[in-house]
C-alpha cells in the first residue's frame, strides 16, 4: 500500500534516532533526502541500505508530480531532511500537500525538532509561543520585526551563526535591550550551549566569543 512517511532525523546526536524510524527506513522502497551525503551517513550508521534520491528546495517543484505518481502507483517512500522534522524550515510542505490532494496516505513520525528542547530549557514561558523560523534577511524584515515587537507570546527563531549578532542587534532595536532571551547552539552535540540573559547581555557575549553551530533563539514576549 502506498504511503509517504515523514521521518525526523537527529539534529546532532545520531543516537536520537527512534527505533520506529529505523524500522520504517528499512522497509520503504525509496528514501527522499535533502542531502544524500548527510542522509547517507545516518543510513550507514544504522546499517540501512535503501535507494536514495535527492529532494530539496532546488528540485522539489520539478520532481513533485513524478514522486506523487509513483506513490499513487503503490510505492512507499520516506522523506528525510538534514536534521530535524521535514517541513519545519526544511523541504516537505509541498510534497505533503500534494499527496493529501492526490489521496496518498501521509504519516509523520514523532522525533527530533531543534526548537522544542531549546524552548523547554530556555527558562522562558512556553505555555504560548510563536514559531517564526528564519527571519527574512532584507525584504519584509522591518515590517515583521515591528509587528513582533507587540507579540506577547514567547517567540522562536532559527538563525545562522554568521548572522546571529546582527539579528540580536535588530532585536535590541525593536524589542528593547532588556528583553529576556536564550540562544541555544549545537543542541544534542558535545559542545551544546544555552546562553540565557537579556538581549544585550547575550549579544555582547557572542560578539566577543564568536559563534559556531546551528542556532535556535528564544525571545520572551512583550509584557510576559
Amino acid at each position: 500500500m502506498s504511503k509517504l512517511f515523514i521521518i525526523p532525523s537527529p539534529i546532532g546526536n545520531l543516537a536520537d534516532m527512534t527505533y520506529r524510524a529505523v524500522k520504517v527506513l528499512e522497509t520503504v522502497e525509496l528514501v527522499l533526502a535533502e542531502d544524500t551525503r548527510t542522509s547517507g551517513v545516518l543510513l550507514k550508521h544504522y546499517g540501512i541500505t535503501r535507494p536514495v534520491t535527492p529532494y530539496h528546495q532546488h528540485n522539489e517543484h520539478k520532481v513533485l508530480q513524478h514522486l506523487v505518481q509513483q506513490l499513487q502507483a503503490g510505492k512507499q517512500m520516506a522523506l528525510l531532511t538534514d536534521a530535524g522534522t521535514p517541513g519545519v524550515s526544511d523541504p516537505g510542505f509541498l510534497l505533503v500537500r500534494e499527496c493529501i490532494r492526490a489521496g496518498v496516505p501521509v504519516e509523520c513520525l514523532p522525533g527530533a525538532t531543534a526548537f522544542v528542547p531549546a524552548l523547554v530549557n530556555s527558562g522562558i514561558p512556553m505555555n504560548r509561543f510563536a514559531f517564526e523560523g528564519f527571519l527574512p534577511p532584507k525584504k519584509g524584515r522591518h515590517t515583521l520585526l515591528t509587528r513582533l515587537a507587540e507579540e506577547d507570546r514567547t517567540m522562536v527563531f532559527y538563525e545562522s551563526p554568521h548572522r546571529l549578532v546582527k539579528t540580536l542587534e535588530d532585536f535590541i532595536t525593536y524589542f528593547g535591550a532588556d528583553r529576556p532571551c536564550c540562544v541555544s547552539r549545537e543542541l544534542t552535540k558535545m559542545f551544546e550551549e544555552n546562553k540565557r540573559g537579556s538581549l544585550q547581555e547575550v549579544r555582547d557575549y557572542f560578539a566577543e566569543k564568536g559563534v559556531k553551530g546551528e542556532i535556535v533563539m528564544i525571545v520572551e514576549g512583550k509584557n510576559a
